[in-house]
């Protein structure tokens, strides 16, 4: 017990301490003042994981086209406004690609870059919602650890991000990220429609791709800023770099499985059954599997 108390102690006081090298602009920012909120959403988004599921098994799953195409295109807008604004205040600041610290200075640039990423922090919020649309769809299969484990983890450790080093080198993957949302929340509201659409995504594959060549940059990024002992904090590249280490594994499992690896069942529950949907809309079931459910044989139960 002794143990236990020393180490919430020596918590308690790693933290006070980390708190006098936090961004001290941020720090009255909506969410930013404690890690409370943030800790307390996800831990709500994790009791929805479990009862969710409980409160739909014996209800007909809900018909929310209209409310996903409004959701996916409201979240185009959101990151193309992320990116637009990354990109230009980058420019403006004149951030380097390969080594730039964080300034903490009031510079109207700085602010802007800080900004910018604090909305990309509020987005991985507002993502949850994706799990929340195919819980009360019944689309319980699309709801896999890739899933979850992205969605939980991006809005605690951007948190973290804005937090510390809401700037320099973090702009480089909210950057890139944020314009990869672009394309998929775009798939994920023409997929809304209906299956109508279904001959014009053709592309839906390659979306797992750039995802795949994000992550190899991102290690790629954060492993010449460690070489060059770039001044921006170690801390933050090593945990990039295993960060992304463990969705290139997990997103490789999941195209392996999604578009290489041969059904060994025909039948259209044995191939869409248990494919694990890359987070964010990146990829969803196999090309056979609608995505509103339409081509499921209880279509209607799945609509």
């Amino acid at each position: 017990m002794d143990t236990v108390i020393h180490f919430m102690n020596d918590s308690a006081e790693f933290y006070k301490w980390s708190l006098t090298i936090a961004d001290k602009r941020v720090e009255q920012w909506p969410m930013m003042s404690s890690p409370l909120p943030t800790l307390g959403i996800s831990a709500l988004y994790l009791l929805f994981l479990w009862a969710g599921p409980r409160y739909m098994q014996n209800r007909e799953p809900f018909q929310l086209r209209k409310t996903l195409i409004i959701y996916n295109f409201s979240m185009v807008l959101l990151n193309f406004y992320i990116c637009k604004e990354l990109l230009l205040g980058s420019r403006a600041a004149g951030y380097s690609y390969l080594c730039q610290p964080v300034n903490y200075s009031n510079d109207v640039n700085e602010v802007r870059i800080a900004s910018a990423l604090w909305w990309y922090y509020i987005s991985k919020g507002v993502e949850f919602l994706d799990t929340v649309f195919f819980i009360m769809r019944k689309k319980f299969n699309q709801v896999s650890f890739l899933h979850v484990y992205h969605h939980c983890t991006m809005f605690i450790l951007w948190w973290i991000g804005i937090k510390w080093v809401p700037g320099g080198q973090s702009f480089f993957g909210a950057t890139i990220n944020s314009g990869i949302h672009v394309l998929m929340y775009g798939y994920y509201g023409l997929a809304a429609f209906g299956p109508h659409m279904q001959k014009y995504l053709w592309w839906k594959k390659y979306l797992t791709i750039i995802q795949m060549i994000q992550f190899h940059v991102t290690i790629g990024h954060a492993t010449h800023s460690l070489y060059t002992e770039c001044p921006f904090p170690a801390w933050m590249q090593w945990a990039l770099i295993c960060y992304a280490v463990t969705f290139i594994i997990l997103f490789a499992n999941f195209y392996y499985q999604t578009y290489r690896q041969q059904p060994r069942h025909k039948s259209a529950k044995g191939a869409a059954n248990g494919i694990a949907t890359a987070t964010n809309g990146s990829a969803k079931t196999p090309e056979h599997t609608e995505e509103n459910g339409k081509k499921h044989k209880k279509g209607k139960k799945r609509d």
